[in-house]
């Protein structure tokens, strides 16, 4: 703060670009800090060195908070580059994006990079230029320039690659985005400067807040107007009413029980919501007056003005599938004859449901919904096609006519003796032979898949052709290769033995093997003992020789 604010004892010259390095290995106080250390004075931003360039005011006054470095800095036009350490640097990069005109740098441990990093911050410093201003918040100004581009203005407040000697325009497009509430500020004064640069332009603004019209004796003011019921001022077109009174042309009495107090209440569907006329009117003297649409043909409507004709359900973006099957009313769709449905998409009619030879509607498998047949689902399978017609995995008429396929097509099954056959099949129908069984799905052909006693599949297909059943069968089964069954028992049991006598000859070859090892160990161990031939200390000999002491003879 000192080194900002104290100019003349720091020697700050009046155009000279002014850059202030701060180094520090440490973090930063700021204001608040010095309540610990009991000083509470906050500070005044103001210059406060003695003679020999000392802080005097240490103990008196708190550390300055961010927004007032922040405010000195663009007062004085100065440009702060923070050389910190590594460990440092995030906490003052922070601290940059709050301050005008700052940046952050690392330090080395030894300050050996000062002079590369004081040359390098000063130089992204000079080479760009950003405009700032001092405009309140009901002023927006924003700032064009081409730079040294030299093509069309772009909205850019920063240039930047720039050199000593060049120029770059900025054009300033200033627009007041609201009145103050406050008359006084209707003229304000505001800076616009390049950040770090002790210039600026100062405008003089002078906002028009205020119409002629609106004072007395002027055109346009008419106290009392007829065009306000005679309650109320009328102010340049609009009218301003008494206290008694509200609404467009003040035609709205507050002592009308209905609205009064209530007014809100009365126009509100329920006490369910804090919202008049459900957001699509206005409230007027207790009756909702609902807002006119952009398309003239799109109404809302209702007592609360909860209705309209435009926001029905739609089919292919179409309201209510069209004029011809229905009209939008209170947002609901009212059908015509014959149509059905939330958006009247669905046809009265079953006729696209029946079979095209007659029977029950949908097959009987299924139900008519909307014109289309909704087929239902059996342990057997689901039905399918147009009118459920169609079940490929159910039994249908199969199992009746399997029998009378197997005798007159392969003479197996129940009726492979002639006369049966003859006696239930022969007044029924004759399947016609074909190499292979293709379904024709537009002849509402069915196919039957069975497998005969002898494990072979045969398969047939039959539909009814002008209502007469027409069955193709084929030609020949499908029968698995015979087999041997004798040969692979006797190979199973040859397998068994041989495997068996294998086993027993490869353990007979293993405990061979075995043995001889540990016969061979134990000869090798036998040739090479070394029996001791020392004498048995507890062994004493058959005789014992005794002399006489007292013996005197030889």
């Amino acid at each position: 703060m000192q080194a900002i604010v104290c100019r003349q004892q720091i020697g700050w010259r009046e155009k000279a670009r002014r850059l202030l390095v701060f180094s520090t290995d440490a973090g930063f106080h700021y204001a608040g800090d010095g309540k610990l250390g009991g000083v509470i004075a906050p500070n005044d931003g103001e210059c406060h060195l003695s003679g020999e360039g000392l802080y005097t005011h240490s103990v008196i006054q708190d550390y300055p908070s961010i927004s007032q470095i922040n405010h000195k800095v663009k007062q004085n036009s100065i440009n702060v580059i923070f050389a910190v350490t590594a460990n440092q640097h995030s906490v003052y990069e922070k601290l940059a994006h709050h301050i005008e005109g700052s940046s952050s740098a690392v330090l080395s441990e030894d300050s050996s990079n000062v002079v590369d990093l004081v040359r390098s911050e000063y130089s992204k410093i000079s080479s760009a230029i950003e405009m700032k201003d001092n405009a309140t918040s009901n002023i927006k100004i924003t700032y064009h320039s081409a730079c040294l581009n030299g093509g069309p203005e772009i909205p850019t407040a920063k240039c930047d690659g720039l050199k000593v000697g060049d120029v770059v325009n900025f054009t300033a497009q200033i627009l007041v985005t609201s009145c103050p509430t406050d008359p006084r500020e209707w003229n304000q004064v505001i800076q616009i400067y390049p950040v770090g640069i002790n210039e600026s332009l100062v405008i003089d603004l002078e906002m028009l807040c205020s119409c002629p019209c609106e004072r007395p004796g002027t055109t346009g003011y008419e106290a009392h107007s007829p065009k306000c019921n005679n309650h109320g001022t009328l102010m340049c077109g609009v009218c301003e009413c008494d206290d008694m009174h509200f609404g467009h042309n003040c035609e709205c009495s507050t002592s009308d029980v209905h609205t009064g107090s209530d007014k809100d209440l009365v126009c509100r569907a329920d006490n369910t919501t804090q919202v008049d006329c459900n957001n699509r009117g206005t409230c007027l003297c207790g009756v909702c007056e609902c807002e006119k649409r952009s398309n003239p043909e799109e109404i809302i409507s209702g007592k609360f003005c909860e209705c309209d004709n435009f926001s029905c359900e739609r089919r292919k973006n179409v309201l209510c599938s069209g004029p011809d099957h229905g009209t939008c009313e209170c947002s609901h769709c009212v059908c015509k004859p014959g149509w059905t449905g939330s958006a009247c998409d669905c046809r009265e009619s079953t006729d696209t449901c029946m079979p095209p030879n007659g029977g029950e509607l949908c097959s009987g498998n299924g139900e008519c919904e909307c014109g289309v047949c909704k087929c239902k689902s059996t342990p057997e399978g689901r039905y399918s096609g147009k009118v459920c017609e169609k079940c490929p995995t159910c039994a249908g008429r199969c199992l009746e006519l399997k029998h009378c396929v197997q005798c007159q097509m392969y003479k197996t099954g129940e009726f492979k003796d002639e006369d049966k056959c003859a006696a239930n099949c022969s007044n029924t129908f004759v399947p016609i032979g074909e190499e292979k069984i293709v379904i024709d799905e537009e002849k509402d052909e069915l196919l039957c898949i069975f497998f005969d006693e002898d494990d072979c599949k045969y398969t047939f297909k039959y539909s009814e052709v002008n209502g007469k059943l027409e069955v193709h069968a084929q030609q020949e089964r499908e029968c698995p290769p015979k087999v041997f069954m004798l040969g692979i028992v006797l190979g199973v049991i040859a397998a068994i033995v041989l495997v068996g006598l294998a086993i027993l000859l490869l353990w007979k070859l293993l405990t061979t093997i075995h043995d001889r090892r540990e016969f061979a160990r134990f000869e090798k161990e036998r040739m090479n003992a070394k029996w001791d031939t020392g004498e048995n200390p507890i062994y004493k000999q058959a005789t014992s020789t005794f002399k006489n002491p007292m013996y005197a003879g030889q």
